[in-house]
């Protein structure tokens, strides 16, 4: 929403969202413009490379974690490949090494496809790697007085925790709540005392 506040609410998420589907709406009329122009194994090669590094190893071990985290490297393979720097890099270079060609137009297709129709941005590691709603998210609408968002998918998955796991606070220590519990009583005790010894010396 703004530097301080750097979440998104279901609103303004959508209004992100509908600025990919205009990118991917222009590259799809592009494509469909040059499509006898385009080598289409190098495209397809192109389109599939982003998601067979970056996504599909982390859904793999996402689906056998049963909800336990799993490790930062997917996270970093996700938001690698599946950034528009990353692949405006790999484009340049195509372009360079290769040549200039209309079959590149499938790497922003696939990011504004995967952003604008799908909803998928980066990936944090406080979070699951696949979608999952989570209550804190949803405690946070309720305070601002909106709407929770339906939930997404992975209906047979265990609901997983965060990357990073919650930190509970740590029970005092038997020993310490019991002396806690006793001080008072130890305190009316000396007090007394004190004032029998008081009493006697008058």
């Amino acid at each position: 929403m703004d530097q301080a506040n750097p979440f998104e609410t279901p609103r303004t998420y959508s209004l992100h969202r509908a600025e990919y589907v205009v990118g991917f709406a222009v590259t799809t009329g592009l494509m469909i413009a040059h499509f006898d122009e385009i080598r289409w194994l190098p495209a397809i090669a192109l389109f599939l490379y982003i998601d067979l590094i970056g996504y599909i190893p982390g859904a793999i071990a996402f689906r056998r974690s049963g909800g336990r985290p799993i490790h930062k490297a997917y996270y970093v393979l996700y938001n690698v490949m599946h950034s528009l720097i990353t692949q405006a890099a790999v484009a340049a270079l195509w372009c360079w090494l290769v040549k200039p060609e209309w079959a590149l137009l499938v790497l922003p297709f696939h990011l504004f496809g995967d952003r604008g129709l799908f909803g998928n941005f980066m990936k944090s590691f406080a979070l699951p790697f696949e979608p999952v709603r989570q209550p804190g998210y949803l405690r946070l609408l309720d305070d601002l007085g909106l709407p929770h968002p339906k939930p997404v998918g992975h209906v047979t998955e265990p609901v997983p925790v965060g990357h990073v796991p919650v930190r509970k606070p740590v029970p005092a220590p038997r020993a310490d709540a019991a002396a806690a519990q006793e001080a008072p009583a130890q305190a009316a005790v000396a007090g007394e005392s004190a004032a029998r010894q008081a009493e006697a010396l008058r």
